[in-house]
């Protein structure tokens, strides 16, 4: 497969590995980008197998609960001016105030909102607006204790990052510190049981090959992947994550503490996994000039 310069670009800025190295790496694996970043840190050239934090697309993730249920919706425009119209929060809002009684996202669309589908309602407002909108995603959660968080707000109750927690016990203001943390280190699970087996094979997989490349023995390599999987998992599961409060406590001994049990968690960005296209300002101008 031949390489491009695209491809080395997009695993460098991944990485943070050096050109050739990059372009090393993605012959060795024939184009994969995700076997070429695990290529990398087996090798020790990734300075980070890091995703990109730039939102890729705009609009509001608004949060609402009722009762001992928690729902959380993304609904998207192209711009961020958007996100800041007032008549786009309403609509969001309302989105989410329907959205509390949706089994699921298509169930949300189809729900009456004011005498018109939620789809409809959208559809409406991209011809008054003038942007592609669209209602993209929804989670939902139930506990005995529901608590939502919103990270940088744009309005109550919605923002760029929305947050609920569901607990057993505790009460209200730990349930918001824990949204805080999720909303902050972004966890991957609740705990390792939570976590997909192959994505638990795979980081072993690949610290057993950084490990051999050590040259230590077996019996030597096999402790070393113990404790670097242990590690993996505090950096990954909630409830094994130092807690942002008070770093000498797991979230999960936090908890106990506090009298409740984590039972789970829900969080949505802004424009998560949406890849933009864009082209540099100049061409842009060039673009438009040309009509």
């Amino acid at each position: 497969m031949a390489i491009t310069a695209s491809m080395v670009k997009e695993l460098r800025d991944s990485t943070g590995a050096g050109m050739m190295d990059a372009k090393k790496a993605l012959t060795e694996t024939n184009g994969d980008i995700e076997a070429a970043v695990d290529w990398l840190r087996t090798k020790g050239l990734a300075k980070a197998a890091k995703k990109s934090d730039r939102t890729a697309a705009e609009g509001l993730v608004a949060v609402n609960v009722e009762g001992g249920r928690g729902v959380a919706v993304e609904v998207n425009s192209e711009t961020d001016f958007v996100g800041k119209n007032s008549d786009f929060q309403k609509m969001v809002s309302g989105i989410a105030d329907v959205a509390v009684k949706a089994a699921d996202i298509d169930a949300l669309k189809a729900a009456d909102m004011g005498g018109k589908t939620v789809e409809q309602t959208v559809m409406d407002a991209v011809a008054v607006i003038g942007e592609n909108m669209s209602v993209r995603r929804m989670s939902s959660i139930e506990g005995d204790v529901v608590v939502s968080y919103v990270h940088n707000a744009a309005a109550p109750g919605m923002g760029k990052i929305g947050v609920l927690v569901a607990m057993t016990g505790g009460d209200e203001a730990f349930g918001k510190q824990v949204a805080m943390h999720i909303a902050a280190v972004n966890p991957a699970s609740l705990s390792e049981a939570d976590l997909d087996p192959a994505v638990v094979e795979k980081e072993k997989q690949v610290q057993i090959d950084i490990a051999k490349e050590s040259g230590k023995p077996d019996a030597v390599i096999e402790k070393m992947i113990v404790g670097r999987m242990q590690k993996y998992m505090s950096e990954v599961t909630l409830l094994n994550q130092a807690f942002v409060v008070n770093p000498d406590l797991t979230v999960g001994v936090a908890a106990a503490e506090a009298g409740a049990t984590i039972t789970g968690f829900v969080r949505l960005e802004v424009g998560e996994g949406i890849e933009v296209v864009k082209e540099d300002f100049a061409a842009e101008v060039a673009k438009a000039a040309k009509g």
